[in-house]
């Protein structure tokens, strides 16, 4: 999900500043939660900024870069494997679980896609 635009986090923070303005009002008025107006309202007093804070990444991937080569490279000598069969080489190999849908994921960032069966 894409942070809220700088210009409508601006006119938000001009429209809560007016005199005798309420939280719901503006969220109504500008189609936001009264929660995103507290949060914004609290980060412009601390920081000063209105700027959305920087995109976390998310959670680090479970399959490390030198995983994913052997994975790759199994796939190399193992082209019909289906993504159960990886998945259970996957687990012979590493002796730990990983869903099939990071498999999958690694290998469609590397070209490689697998039909699940």
């Amino acid at each position: 999900m894409q942070p809220y635009s700088l210009d409508l986090r601006t006119r938000v923070a001009a429209a809560c500043a007016q005199p005798g303005s309420r939280q719901q009002q503006v969220a109504e008025r500008f189609g936001v939660s009264v929660s995103f107006i507290k949060k914004l309202r609290h980060q412009q007093r601390a920081t000063g900024s209105l700027a959305p804070k920087p995109a976390s990444g998310g959670p680090a991937r479970l399959i490390s870069p030198a995983e994913q080569a052997w994975l790759v490279a199994y796939v190399g000598q193992h082209a019909d494997a289906t993504l159960a069969e990886l998945n259970a080489a996957w687990q012979a190999e590493f002796g730990r679980p990983v869903g099939q849908t990071s498999i999958w994921n690694v290998l469609n960032e590397h070209g490689l896609r697998r039909k699940k069966k």
